[in-house]
């Protein structure tokens, strides 16, 4: 009750224009009062009509009332001040450009607490008290603030929209029930509210539901991630402790092998020095003999020269010239070594085992016109080969004369994977350094022929192998398609065999000194075709 008195005390003093506690409070003569400033500056923009009113209970005077400074209202109002009386609303009450003003206060207005959908209005705490207090209002209906009350009128009839035509799916108002929706299905707004109510809360169930069901699938998605982590955090914990078991096998075998040739580097340098020391001291004797010979030789008297001759040791037999023994121990050692690290690296290359691990390395390639045999028909935006009769071809020293061939227009590095289409009798599928030879018939023009290309001879569905002319037999399935798996850097050059299965046909280890350029080459019937394909 307290606190009601102190609100009381605050509402009774407090300024309706400024909302503030007065200052300077004069009345006026309907007995309203107003700060002197407030109502001055209200009058103010009246005074073009000669006519004031009282901006609470709109009394009107005429001539304009002198204002006198309410003296004893001052005081009071000063002594309150000094017992804890503060001004009535904080500027946070307040309605600012985006909030809902009280239309009942005047001056500056107060945040609205509610709307009434009968009023029509919105009111701030002060205003609304009636609709709580008074039985007038009781089946009034208040909700939160809004700007669009004006949106439930009818524009037609300026009256509340209380009823919904289900026909037209709209609000309407009675009048308008019985005009342009006349024999229409029509309910109360409320009724319509209530049932579209129960729709919307099982909707809300349905989504509800659906967010319950999708969080559980994320919390299974999050233990899966999870899972995966810890998955692979154990691969790499158990392979860190298996290459670090290599390595230290490695290590091993390492320190074996340096033991191993310095051992018998050792030997070998044992058996040389002790030949070294016999040649040595073969070689102080004749130097002895040599001398002993010498002086002979000088000696005059010619009965000691023929007294000491005999008694001179003849020479042994010379030792036959000596023989280099070959260092094949270290270079055995040294293959032995690379044979190991071949088969490592072939264990740890990682060449796709899928068509789909080979599409990911898929590039677009296209033929040269310019190297193209004359006898070639290039069509399919280049891609396809075909032997034909003599082709309109500008001369140019990139063209193969004599051999149907024809070279790729783009230069293949890194990992490569293309897959060629077969049609006739047969085809070779090659790769070649770009400096192969062009003009002639020889062996050096010829893919497959020299130390410059490799390449696949697809005959119907016999498969041979040709590098620098060593032939290679393949076996594998029938199959149009070919495919070619390149690993540059590795010198891996694969063949495969595509159908609804890729079949390993052959396989080259090797190293390529040059980026290398793809090759096709048809055999010399009418028709036979080979094609690049486009892989997606």
């Amino acid at each position: 009750m307290a606190q009601k008195g102190v609100q009381l005390d605050r509402e009774t003093f407090s300024c309706s224009i400024c909302l503030d506690l007065l200052k300077d409070p004069v009345a006026i003569p309907c007995g309203h009062s107003y700060c002197m400033n407030c109502i001055k500056s209200h009058w103010d923009g009246e005074d073009r009509k000669y006519i004031y009113s009282c901006p609470e209970c709109r009394k009107t005077f005429t001539p304009r009332p002198v204002l006198l400074k309410n003296t004893m209202l001052a005081a009071l109002v000063e002594e309150l001040k000094k017992t804890g009386l503060q001004a009535a609303p904080a500027d946070h009450c307040y309605a600012g450009a985006e909030d809902v003003a009280c239309d009942v206060c005047t001056g500056r207005k107060l945040k609205a607490h509610k709307s009434c959908l009968q009023c029509l209005a919105s009111f701030c705490e002060k205003h609304l008290q009636p609709h709580y207090e008074s039985e007038t209002f009781e089946k009034h209906k208040l909700v939160e603030p809004s700007k669009k009350l004006q949106e439930n009128v009818c524009s037609r009839h300026d009256e509340v929209m209380k009823l919904f035509c289900r026909t037209d799916q709209q609000c309407i108002c009675s009048l308008c029930s019985v005009e342009e929706h006349k024999g229409h299905d029509t309910v109360s707004a409320a009724a319509e509210r209530t049932e579209r109510q129960k729709k919307l809360e099982g909707s809300r169930q349905t989504i509800q539901q659906r967010i319950q069901d999708r969080e559980k699938d994320v919390k299974l998605l999050q233990q899966q991630v999870e899972a995966i982590d810890r998955a692979a955090d154990k691969a790499v914990e158990d392979s860190e402790k298996i290459f670090t078991e290599l390595i230290r096998l490695l290590e091993k075998r390492s320190s074996d092998v340096k033991q191993q040739v310095r051992s018998q580097q050792k030997r070998e340098e044992s058996r040389v020095r002790e030949l070294q020391e016999e040649l040595e001291q073969e070689i102080t004797e004749l130097k002895r003999e040599d001398a002993e010979l010498k002086k002979l030789s000088h000696t005059e008297d010619l009965n000691q020269f023929l007294h000491n001759y005999p008694s001179l040791s003849p020479l042994s037999q010379s030792a036959s010239s000596i023989q280099i023994c070959p260092l094949s121990c270290f270079e055995d050692v040294t293959a032995d070594v690379s044979e190991v690290r071949d088969k490592l690296q072939d264990v740890l290359r990682e060449e796709p085992k899928t068509r789909a691990g080979f599409l990911k390395y898929s590039r677009k390639i296209t033929l040269d016109p310019t190297t193209a045999n004359t006898h070639l028909s290039l069509s399919e935006g280049n891609r396809k080969a075909t032997f034909m009769g003599q082709q309109s071809y500008s001369s140019h020293p990139d063209r193969f004369t004599n051999w149907c061939q024809v070279l790729s227009r783009e230069s293949l590095t890194g990992c490569c994977y293309w897959e060629v289409e077969r049609g006739g009798e047969g085809v070779y599928v090659a790769v070649t350094y770009k400096n192969i030879r062009r003009a002639g018939g020889s062996d050096e023009c010829r893919f497959g022929q020299n130390d410059k290309s490799w390449a696949l001879d697809c005959d119907n569905n016999i498969y041979t192998f040709w590098s620098n002319k060593v032939q290679t037999p393949v076996s594998g399935p029938e199959s149009s398609r070919v495919g070619v798996y390149l690993d540059h850097s590795a010198g891996i050059l694969s063949f495969y065999s595509v159908s609804e299965t890729m079949t390993l046909l052959h396989r080259v280890q090797t190293t390529f000194t040059q980026p290398l350029y793809a090759g096709l080459r048809v055999y010399g019937s009418y028709g036979d075709s080979a094609e690049l394909c486009k892989l997606k």
